[in-house]
């Protein structure tokens, strides 16, 4: 069963600030490097498939980037540096330190999450491609943020080498194919720049919170809490992909249309569709011409009634419910996605990231009337064998 302290561990990564000896805008959170390494980690594997035929295991993949999440959370206080040093002197050592910390969070997850874990980090020849795209991933989400740092920090001691080590760690990956279409900056490039914008798009901007998060940041929270909940339905590759991708990019026309808030979609009738179209227009002419051609019907697919369930048959796609997925189409090839599942994961996000700031001493009236109005929506909710409302219950301040 998903408990609250895992959810509540993964916000952690909001808190922890990238870069913070060096002078750096807002988006530079741990929780949006993550979340940002992820969207790189989509575009390499699939270039990796597309380009060299490589057979890519998408599940190990998901779950790579995810130990490697909770495993930056718990070492939060070491310096990239140091870091790398003492796990190159040290590694075994860390790492059985880091199971030792999350064995009680994790070991309810269904699914042998916690024995992957470990393997993950015990075993060298464990998914080593997933491994290798994951590693690429972070150093160009690094280099992202460094591009940034440079022009900001002039001539700080040390920034040169920093720029040295970056460059010549993804020089390392220069074989995947990934590596090589990003560095020549041309249009799949812009698709994951556009992405990075969410860095800096605020959540609930009209009210002080903390810790603050981003649309991006909360993109790669729903997509982990519907990967939670997939492994609590025991679904099949296919789902697990379309669900925790489908999460990730739940939210990718706002960096188009910035996140317009509910009070506003409801307040006069019709409008949240007329937004929904405009959404999906603005999709179509700015973010479809930046992906491959074979890529835009599956960012369709994540992207459009993405808070339906739906499945993939004779080329078609059909709105099914999430039970009937289980019963009926959790095979591969229905290409099943549980936008019954991502509509509350995305709702418990929005009501965790009030209850933080309420307990951390900082409110308003647009947060509190978010939370009683979350509270009082999805207190009762169930789907399929997953109870939201006792999730909800462990969050409720009242």
């Amino acid at each position: 069963m998903i408990t609250g302290e895992l959810l509540e561990l993964l916000y952690e990564a909001a808190s922890i600030q990238r870069w913070n000896d060096h002078i750096r805008p807002k988006g530079f959170s741990e929780l949006d490097k993550q979340a940002h390494k992820m969207v790189f980690t989509y575009v390499l594997a699939k270039l990796e498939e597309n380009d060299h035929k490589a057979e890519v295991n998408w599940r190990n993949l998901i779950e790579g980037g995810i130990f490697e999440y909770l495993h930056r959370i718990v070492l939060t206080d070491i310096k990239p540096p140091i870091f790398h040093k003492l796990m190159a002197e040290r590694g075994e050592q860390l790492n059985r330190w880091v199971v030792e910390k999350l064995t009680d969070k994790i070991a309810p997850v269904k699914g042998g999450f916690l024995p992957r874990f470990e393997r993950y980090l015990f075993d060298p020849a464990y998914s080593p491609l997933e491994k290798k795209i994951l590693r690429a991933s972070h150093y160009l989400a690094t280099n992202w943020e460094f591009q940034i740092i440079y022009t900001l920090n002039g001539n700080l001691y040390g920034l040169e080498a920093t720029r040295e080590q970056i460059e010549n760690e993804i020089e390392e990956h220069y074989d995947l194919a990934g590596v090589q279409k990003l560095t020549l900056g041309k249009k799949t490039r812009q698709f994951v720049d556009l992405v990075g914008q969410l860095r800096f798009q605020q959540r609930w901007a009209q009210s002080p919170r903390v810790p603050e998060t981003s649309v991006l940041g909360h993109m790669l929270i729903v997509a982990l809490f519907t990967y939670f909940c997939s492994m609590e339905l025991g679904v099949c590759d296919r789902r697990l992909y379309n669900n925790f991708f489908g999460g990730l990019f739940h939210d990718l026309p706002e960096v188009l249309t910035r996140d317009i808030v509910s009070p506003v979609k409801r307040s006069v009738e019709g409008i949240e569709e007329i937004i929904k179209e405009i959404e999906v227009r603005q999709v179509e002419e700015r973010i479809m011409p930046l992906l491959p051609a074979s890529w835009q019907q599956e960012i369709r697919y994540f992207t459009e009634d993405e808070l339906k369930s739906k499945i993939i048959r004779d080329n078609k796609v059909l709105h099914v419910t999430t039970e009937e997925i289980n019963l009926k189409y959790n095979e591969d090839r229905y290409s099943p996605l549980d936008g019954e599942i991502l509509e509350p994961c995305d709702k418990l996000a929005a009501f965790i990231e009030t209850y933080l700031s309420v307990s951390h001493g900082i409110t308003s009236r647009h947060l509190e009337e978010g939370r009683r109005a979350l509270y009082e929506e999805y207190r009762e909710k169930v789907v399929s064998t997953i109870d939201f409302g006792e999730l909800f219950n462990y969050f409720h301040l009242d």
